[in-house]
C-alpha cells in the first residue's frame, strides 16, 4: 500500500493540458498556493456544485494569493464544454490517463447502489506558495467545502500563499 500524501510532504508535480489549450504545470505555480481539488466528472450534479462554488470565489482566492484548480479523469473539449456551459471561472486540467490522480493517490476503489468500482475519490490539496502540501481534505462533502478552502488559504503565513496575498 502506497502511503498517503499528508500535510508537510512535497506536493506531486504534474504537466497536464487544460481546458484553455494549453499545460498547467504544478512546478510552474510555485510562488503562489494552490487550491488544487479532484472530482469524478464533468456535469455531473455534485461536481457542478462543486466547480461553481470554487468559481464564486475566484477572485478571493486570488486575492489572497492561491490559485484554483481542478483535475478529472476527463478530456480537455469535456472540460471545455463544463466550463463554458456553467461560466466556471477556474483552471480545469485534464488528466485521462490518470498520472496526477494517480500521485495524489485518490484514484480508490468506491462503492455505489452496491456496486463497486475504482473512480475518483472528491479531495482537495492546498499547497503552499513553497509546494508543500498545507492541508488535505478527503472524501468532501461539497456544501461550504469551497468556503474552508478559501480560509485555509487566508490562515497560511503571507510567506506561503502567493504576490497577491493581504493580510
Amino acid at each position: 500500500m502506497t502511503k498517503e500524501l499528508r500535510a508537510g510532504d512535497k506536493a506531486p508535480d504534474f504537466d497536464l493540458p487544460d481546458d484553455s489549450g494549453g499545460r498547467l504545470r504544478l512546478s510552474a505555480l510555485k510562488g503562489q498556493a494552490v487550491a488544487l481539488y479532484f472530482y469524478p466528472q464533468d456535469d455531473t450534479e455534485t461536481c457542478t456544485k462543486e466547480a461553481i462554488a470554487f468559481s464564486r470565489l475566484a477572485g478571493k482566492f486570488e486575492a489572497a494569493g492561491a490559485r484554483v484548480v481542478g483535475v478529472s479523469p476527463d478530456t480537455v473539449e469535456s472540460h471545455q464544454r463544463f466550463k463554458k456551459k456553467h461560466k466556471l471561472a477556474i483552471a480545469l486540467a485534464a488528466d485521462p490517463e490518470r498520472k496526477a490522480i494517480e500521485a495524489y493517490r485518490v484514484w480508490r476503489q468506491k462503492t455505489l447502489f452496491g456496486r463497486t468500482y475504482m473512480g475518483v475519490e472528491r479531495s482537495t490539496f492546498l499547497i503552499d506558495a513553497h509546494g508543500a502540501i498545507a492541508r488535505v481534505w478527503r472524501k468532501v462533502r461539497t456544501s461550504g467545502h469551497a468556503d474552508e478552502v478559501l480560509e485555509a488559504v487566508k490562515a497560511l503565513p503571507e510567506s506561503s500563499r502567493g504576490p497577491a496575498a493581504k493580510s
